[in-house]
């Protein structure tokens, strides 16, 4: 029996290398799932490989996120020319057209990466992408910004393969180059990279912030690393990269105007961000798609850094639970007036840096215990007339951020939005102190915190953070005592995928602009930031631009390509199952229709 099976399975081996397929396995869909089948005689001429079923098996079964408009994907597969992909159609824009062109960079780039190093023939049917942009002089994203595209793939009569990207700037052009990008795959059978000729979505999303948000304060993160990271958010259409770049542990920016913050606050010389890593680092985001938008928090998480000024107090406090939420513990002191100066300069040089249209000041986790701990701001209250309770104190920061908020709008030739995360400052009994056309809040408390009616309510926008569900660095051990971290348990994709913004809002609402996922890296550093942002981060994703009526279990099986995708770009995204779940996704265990 064992000699028959070896004369057959070579009997095949020998069909399949004069067809010129290899491998053993073909695909079938088969009610909406791809099934694994051997192949047969009957069946050598016709087999297809695992990921041209997916593109054949329903319209989005290769797409993250799915479109949100029309979706066709055509049954006729061909072979592309990675060699022979050309571009047209940007204008005379020049910014534009560098950002086009870096994107397309990228794109060609991932094309090269699907396949193997030794199995990259030419051939194939040449694909030349044309942009029609409405307004291809846009190259700044803001809250308004269209990012909405229409794709069309046609053949033409001579063999040449035509896309058209039309959108009203370069972001959408972008979002839909990167559909386009996931509709050519490398079909292993045949050992070519292959798309379908006949391609029409319309799409766009349903929020304009998608954003994540990576601390590089606690432990440094690497600039590379940190281009993975907005590499992995292109690929999911995630847009808005939360820079929390200094705190109480170490300040690696370097703020030219005040030399001494670096040199006293960064961990090493090397540990470090240069004015031109910020470039380099801005400048990738954009052609991805992504903000880049600074965070200076304050007036607490500041330490390291400002210890030879005497604008901090309770620098390293111990017992640092009196003092502050974790170590090191340290807090601006609102009642020098040359902190204000040095704020100036600082902000000032972010806006130089990073031209965001949108800055993040922070304001979480306050600890009055600091201030009322520190005799000279008592005095200084008590001139003001002021008493030792929770809303005296809540005037001593009210008067920090408006003589910062006046600060930073004096480095910007516009007041662009401001960013706050929830705090005391952000409870209904005090948003008085804070304009809603000027703040943007940002929650990070739980889901079913009341002060998220209370802010929409009020007309102020909001970005959801929710801890018991976006913030990715939960469910590990305790690093300042014993057990697991404060917000365990582990927060896995399906989880993320759940939290819905309309959910957590009490209904769909206008002034949500969206969610945002959070690493803070206590725990982490530039050897397992990918880990901890992927494929979770995917998951979100989706979420913000499909707005999915249907629950994870239908996405299970786009999210295991996904997350492959993610490791093509050569990012380390966690597994997420076994790989034979990916090959056997209509039985896999934790599939849908395995458990009817």
């Amino acid at each position: 029996m064992k000699h028959q099976l070896t004369k057959y399975l070579l009997f095949v081996l020998l069909l399949k290398t004069i067809s010129g397929l290899t491998g053993v396995w073909r695909w079938e869909c088969e009610e909406g799932y791809c099934q694994k089948k051997e192949i047969t005689p009957d069946t050598q001429d016709t087999a297809i490989s695992l990921s041209a079923c997916r593109l054949l098996c329903s319209d989005a079964s290769a797409l993250w996120p799915k479109p949100t408009g029309e979706i066709h994907v055509g049954t006729t597969l061909v072979k592309v020319n990675p060699n022979s992909i050309s571009h047209s159609g940007v204008g005379s824009e020049k910014r534009s057209h560098s950002l086009i062109g870096g994107a397309m960079t990228r794109f060609n780039k991932q094309l090269n990466e699907l396949r193997p190093k030794t199995k990259r023939a030419d051939g194939g049917k040449t694909l030349e992408i044309t942009y029609i942009l409405s307004d291809p002089g846009l190259t700044d994203l803001t809250l308004e910004t269209e990012e909405g595209y229409a794709l069309t793939v046609v053949e033409t009569s001579d063999g040449r393969l035509n896309a058209t990207i039309v959108a009203d700037n370069f972001y959408g052009g972008r979002n839909g180059l990167e559909t386009l990008n996931q509709l050519i795959v490398y079909d292993d059978l045949r050992e070519e990279l292959i798309m379908p000729n006949d391609i029409s979505i319309t799409d766009k999303p349903a929020y304009p912030w998608r954003g994540l948000a990576l601390d590089t304060s606690r432990n440094y993160i690497t600039v590379d690393a940190i281009k993975n990271t907005l590499s992995a958010m292109a690929s999911s259409k995630l847009n808005s990269f939360h820079w929390h770049i200094t705190d109480s542990h170490s300040f690696p920016f370097t703020a030219q105007s005040l030399p001494d913050l670096r040199e006293y606050g960064a961990y090493t010389p090397k540990k470090i961000y240069t004015p031109e890593d910020v470039a380099d680092i801005v400048a990738h985001g954009r052609e991805c798609g992504v903000r880049v938008i600074p965070e200076f928090d304050a007036p607490a998480h500041v330490g390291e850094g400002w210890q030879n000024t005497d604008y901090v107090v309770c620098f390293k406090a111990a017992p640092w639970q009196d003092y502050c939420v974790e170590p090191p513990c340290g807090q601006f002191d609102p009642t020098k007036d040359g902190l204000y100066d040095a704020l100036e300069s600082l902000y000032g040089d972010m806006i130089k840096q990073f031209q965001p249209t949108i800055f993040h000041m922070g304001g979480d986790e306050v600890h009055f215990g600091c201030w009322n701990s520190t005799a000279s701001i008592v005095e200084w209250m008590q001139n003001q007339g002021w008493g030792r309770s929770e809303e005296d104190f809540i005037k001593l920061w009210d008067h920090f951020q408006t003589e910062a908020l006046k600060r930073l709008y004096k480095q910007t030739s516009s007041n662009i939005p401001v960013i706050l995360w929830t705090s005391t400052l952000t409870e209904g009994e005090y948003l008085e102190h804070l304009s809603k056309d000027q703040y943007i809040i940002q929650i990070w408390t739980t889901g079913s915190d009341p002060q998220i009616s209370n802010l929409l309510a009020n007309g102020y926008r909001v970005i959801i953070s929710n801890y018991d569900a976006l913030y990715l660095d939960c469910g590990f051990s305790g690093w300042v005592t014993d057990g697991n971290n404060w917000c365990s348990p582990y927060k896995g994709w399906q989880k993320i995928y759940e939290n819905k913004p309309a959910t957590v809002a009490g209904g769909k609402n206008d002034l949500v602009l969206g969610m945002e996922a959070a690493l803070w890296t206590e725990q982490v550093d530039s050897a397992s930031v990918d880990t901890r942002l992927w494929p979770r981060a995917a998951a979100m994703g989706e979420v913000l631009w499909s707005e999915p009526s249907n629950g994870w279990r239908e996405a299970e099986s786009r999210m295991l390509v996904q997350r492959e995708r993610i490791i093509n770009l050569g990012v380390n995204a966690d597994a997420l199952e076994p790989e034979w779940c990916r090959q056997y996704e209509e039985s896999c265990p934790t599939n849908g229709k395995f458990n009817k």
